[in-house]
């Protein structure tokens, strides 16, 4: 239930400037999220989030890669929402299994140059950008490039403005989710 402070606006009851940002969400996934409905209360954080959304989406991460960044900041940051709402994603792109399980335990992941990439955007949010150099050569001796390393960082800025305005709000799981239900562990 989401906190009484936080209404989840409609396109009726929204700020004038987020109803068309609405009307697009509504329009590409054929519903409108109750956390986009809560984060219309700001439309620039509305608009803000969609936008670094979009940035990162257009990285050079693939679709796995990304997602692999964005439930490491779910599970970190406990959004129940974005763990539920990426594991959904990671279904339709046909990851394994094992690596959906140990991303939403926060564990080690089953492919090497994957848990490479989960290990930097750990170090990335303990060390607040400060990555000790280790962390940047095992991510570079994975594969990866560093232009990946700044493309986390973008990954990271966009899910903790996702995952903190979740939390902060209480935005709750839309049904569609309900088959990706997560709670964080003890």
């Amino acid at each position: 239930m989401p906190r009484p402070t936080f209404p989840v606006h409609t396109a009726d009851t929204a700020p004038a400037a987020a109803r068309p940002v609405m009307a697009g969400v509504h329009r590409k996934l054929g519903h409108l999220p109750a956390a986009v409905g809560l984060m219309a209360g700001s439309p620039e954080l509305l608009k803000g989030f969609l936008a670094a959304n979009a940035a990162f989406e257009a990285t050079d991460l693939d679709p796995i890669a990304r997602e692999v960044v964005v439930l490491t900041v779910a599970t970190r940051n406990a959004c129940h929402l974005c763990v539920a709402m990426h594991t959904a994603t990671l279904t339709r792109h046909r990851a394994a299994p094992e690596l959906i399980d140990a991303l939403r335990a926060g564990g080690t992941l089953p492919e090497p140059r994957l848990e490479a990439l989960r290990r930097f955007t750990v170090a990335v949010l303990d060390h607040r950008g400060a990555v000790p150099d280790a962390e940047m050569d095992a991510l570079l001796a994975a594969g990866w490039q560093p232009r990946h390393a700044l493309d986390v960082v973008l990954g990271v800025g966009t899910y903790t403005i996702s995952t903190f305005a979740n939390r902060l709000t209480a935005a709750p799981l839309d049904e569609p989710l309900s088959a990706y239900a997560w709670t964080p562990a003890a």
